[in-house]
């Protein structure tokens, strides 16, 4: 047995199995020919970000169009930063959207796959089989050194105006034999275990990036921590070797990460692994005082997505605007398939934004108009009382009590070939829909410059006296023209314009009236409707009270 055997074998005296052992348990995929392994690897620290959910978004789009597996790992190996229920939010997060993983975690509580465990802190075992290799061969070793000598390291290298780190002539245990390793653990001393980096800064790595393209950067030689005291691994080597046993071929993760390409390029080359495929995401951004700058937990509501289930958009809206953040030809793509599947879009990496997408609140809310109303009623109402009875109990109590009401209000003007787009998220329609309820119905809107309060109490009486609740449509508008000519009003639109001296408006404006009486509002979807569903004795409740209120 060599001194470096025996040191290894004195650090991990309980690991009996080799990395052939793993290497058997976790064979390459029966995928097909180009299918691609990707993951989301999250930390238990939080709720669910934008950003999570869209690099998600991305490793699962990559995954199914190439016939490949999409998996949950969780990086829990930090436990003092780490979120009680923080998993579970994530996870619940992704399939709320749609994004589905295929093998790991794949909802709260449930867990499918071979290549487990999917939870870091359940693989201790298999990292300390491959740290014990690496020790073994050489290529690792025992750091004693503590807190106060790194930090006098530092600001000695501080003050020589080099970089900060572990390598080179600041790599004091590099050096410590084998022997005097074993000595000093057998005192009891504490270490953490390091990489034996055979990196220079003075040579080049490059590398393909599948989003930024050619990247060209130091070498690593910096011989960075392995396993921690507490034998915990930090995020490079767990990393490392949980990407190799689960067979992913591609990590599609933040930009964030592209300065650690050394270091794992480097790690997954010692350990005799075949390095994957990288594309790194830039970061969505946000305009702030003329600038850009990374969306921000901190500062942005709209950072966290349970944001925009307390907004109310649908889960379809978000990942279509997603989408068109993640390939700028999505949206022409729409425009030409309006009823595909998000899934039939040829999504390429190499069309993502190098530096950072500008996320626009005002571009989701035109994708999510465009969604809703795509909609069938049943849809929108099981919706909008879903949400309501979360987050607007008042309302849901409205909506509630009578739910074929409920559903005839948004059944209006929806399935036409051209639907009315007023609704972004299922919190416009607490106001959207006030009308419709006595307990919300408020005057909104003024009476139009061109009509005077004694004419609109008039035309209030005269359509009083005739109104229909049984007419249809065209009957309706019918109507509405035949009490214009002895108020003094235009029937036809385009006569008007002929002659606007000659009357005091047209048809659209008697309508206009009636509707601001029977709404509060100018601009509504068919009043007709709106009209039928109301119900007769409302609707001249409504107009007799608006015409006292004209014409005091």
């Amino acid at each position: 047995m060599t001194p470096n055997e025996k040191l290894a074998e004195l650090m991990f005296p309980d690991v009996k199995l080799t990395p052939d052992h793993f290497e058997n348990i976790y064979p390459p995929r029966q995928c097909k020919e180009g299918a691609r392994i990707t993951r989301i690897a999250p930390s238990p620290t939080g709720y669910l970000h934008l950003g999570v959910l869209f690099t998600a978004m991305v490793n699962r789009v990559t995954a199914k169009a190439s016939g490949g597996v999409f998996y949950f790992r969780l990086e829990d190996t930090d436990k003092k930063r780490e979120v009680e229920g923080g998993a579970e939010d994530i996870l619940s997060g992704l399939n709320a959207y749609g994004v589905h993983p295929d093998e790991g975690f794949v909802a709260p509580g449930e867990i499918i796959g071979d290549y487990g465990p999917y939870r870091q802190s359940e693989r201790a075992g298999i990292y300390h089989v491959y740290v014990k290799s690496l020790v073994a061969k050489g290529l690792a070793y025992p750091c004693f050194c503590s807190e106060e000598e790194r930090q006098a390291a530092r600001e000695k290298q501080e003050q020589m105006k080099v970089r900060t780190g572990y390598y080179g002539e600041f790599a004091r245990c590099r050096s410590i034999t084998p022997e005097q390793a074993i000595e000093r653990i057998s005192l009891g001393q504490p270490f953490v275990v390091r990489l034996r980096s055979p990196g220079s800064e003075e040579r080049r790595i490059v590398f393909e990036d599948m989003i930024k393209g050619r990247i060209e950067m130091p070498e690593n030689d910096e011989d960075f921590v392995l396993l921690k005291s507490d034998g915990i691994p930090t995020y490079h080597f767990a990393h490392a070797v949980d990407d190799h046993l689960m067979r992913t071929t591609h990590v599609i993760r933040g930009d964030e990460w592209i300065s650690s390409v050394p270091k794992h390029i480097q790690l997954f080359r010692i350990l005799g692994f075949k390095p994957p495929k990288y594309a790194h995401v830039s970061p969505i951004m946000k305009e702030d005082n003329g600038g850009k700058r990374k969306l921000s937990k901190r500062k942005d509501p709209e950072a966290a997505v349970h944001y925009y289930a307390e907004q109310g958009y649908p889960a379809d809206s978000v990942m279509e605007y997603l989408m068109t953040v993640a390939n700028s030809d999505f949206e022409e793509w729409r425009r030409r398939n309006p009823k595909a599947t998000r899934s039939e879009f040829p999504f390429n990496l190499k069309k993502m934004s190098v530096s950072g997408a500008l996320f626009d609140i005002n571009k989701l809310n035109d994708v999510s108009k465009t969604v809703i109303a795509e909609m069938d009623a049943r849809t929108v109402t099981k919706a909008v009382i879903d949400w309501a009875k979360e987050f607007r109990p008042d309302y849901y109590a409205l909506l509630s009590r009578d739910p074929d009401y409920a559903l005839g209000i948004f059944s209006i003007d929806r399935g036409n070939p051209k639907p009315r787009k007023d609704i972004a998220k299922w919190s416009d329609t607490p106001d959207y829909t006030a009308y419709f309820f006595d307990e919300t119905f408020a005057m909104v809107d003024e009476l139009p410059e061109n009509i005077l309060p004694e004419d609109a109490a008039a035309i209030l009486k005269a359509y009083a006296d005739v109104y229909d609740p049984n007419e249809d449509k065209q009957q309706w508008f019918e109507t509405i023209k035949s009490i214009c000519p002895p108020l003094g009003f235009c029937p036809e639109v385009k006569e008007y314009k002929k002659n606007p001296d000659g009357y005091k408006g047209h048809a659209g404006d008697v309508s206009t009236v009636i509707r601001l009486a029977v709404t509060g509002r100018r601009n509504t979807p068919d009043l007709c409707s709106i009209m039928k569903l109301l119900g007769k004795d409302r609707v001249l409740t409504r107009i007799k009270q608006t015409e006292l209120g004209v014409n005091p």
